[in-house]
């Protein structure tokens, strides 16, 4: 009989494409893996992996199996969710990705207001890339992600409960630093500093300020954005952060400015993302409606 944890284990190691670190997903031994996945195949009596001592390749079939399995895996997760999804509001855990350009100033925002008000809601945090997280949505590893759009979120359900500007940030001695409002052309002789590849801050910011890519190349950075904004007030340049941050950059930097940008906005929305038929699309919308009300306060207290 095929199991559920046989399953995941094919799935760990097509995500992986390496034995160890499936097992290590998987929280179990290599050798107990490779047991569950040779288990798999004889019930299938179908060869989902090639392998040898340098790569894991899926076969034409492994594939499809992958595919269905994915489909098996999430339905059984949304099965479990959907048991409790009659309880009371917010009753059950929930595992929620948040990309790293909206983590660390959204949290110290909307978590007293979420406490205050589910005091027995339990949240478990993933910080990762948008591309990763909306992979962990897809295959059911996580409830939900919060992302900023716009983003290609096809096949996903997306529920927006904020949108911003952008803000570009200065030193207080620089010249830029006694604009009203900063525009793209004035940015580019600013030597702008963005994030590296994968941060949709980046792609963000190329898209609003009309950038091309190629020729901002030189302007990538494997840098944190907190790294970019200490750079920026050493005069190396500046960089652009989220309306969100601000509060934080200027409680840590009494010598920053921040100066909005003057393309049209809002720059970014940001929004939940999950399943289509993920079964707690109800507690995905008393987050929003608690982390909206939470940044309006937020707003009014300025």
């Amino acid at each position: 009989m095929i199991t559920l944890r046989q399953l995941e284990f094919a799935l760990a190691v097509a995500k992986h494409r390496h034995f160890k670190r499936a097992a290590e997903d998987c929280n179990i031994s290599q050798s107990a893996l490779s047991l569950g996945i040779a288990e798999l195949e004889k019930q299938l009596d179908t060869q989902i992996f090639e392998r040898n001592n340098k790569q894991v390749l899926i076969t034409p079939i492994g594939q499809e199996i992958l595919t269905r399995a994915q489909r098996v895996f999430s339905e059984v997760s949304d099965l479990t969710t959907r048991a409790h999804s009659h309880q009371t509001p917010l009753a059950y855990p929930m595992t929620v990705g948040i990309i790293p350009t909206i983590a660390p100033y959204l949290l110290p925002k909307v978590l007293p207001a979420l406490r205050a008000q589910y005091p027995e809601f339990r949240m478990t945090i993933v910080e990762q890339q948008t591309e990763r997280l909306l992979e962990q949505v897809r295959y059911g590893h996580i409830d939900t992600a919060i992302i900023a759009l716009p983003y290609a979120v096809d096949g996903l359900h997306s529920f927006e409960f904020w949108s911003e500007d952008f803000f570009a940030v200065f030193p207080k001695d620089d010249v830029h630093a006694k604009l009203d409002t900063i525009s793209a052309d004035e940015l580019a002789t600013a030597n702008l500093m963005l994030l590296g590849e994968g941060h949709c801050l980046t792609d963000q910011t190329l898209s609003v300020c009309h950038f091309d890519r190629a020729q901002m190349k030189s302007s990538f950075s494997d840098a944190s954005l907190n790294t970019l904004i200490q750079m920026a007030l050493a005069n190396m340049g500046t960089t652009l952060v989220p309306e969100m941050a601000l509060d934080q950059l200027h409680l840590q930097n009494q010598n920053a400015v921040a100066v909005p940008l003057a393309e049209e906005g809002p720059h970014r929305h940001i929004a939940f993302v999950t399943r289509l038929n993920y079964a707690r699309v109800d507690d995905i919308s008393l987050l929003g409606e608690v982390f909206n009300k939470a940044f309006k306060d937020a707003a009014n207290t300025k």
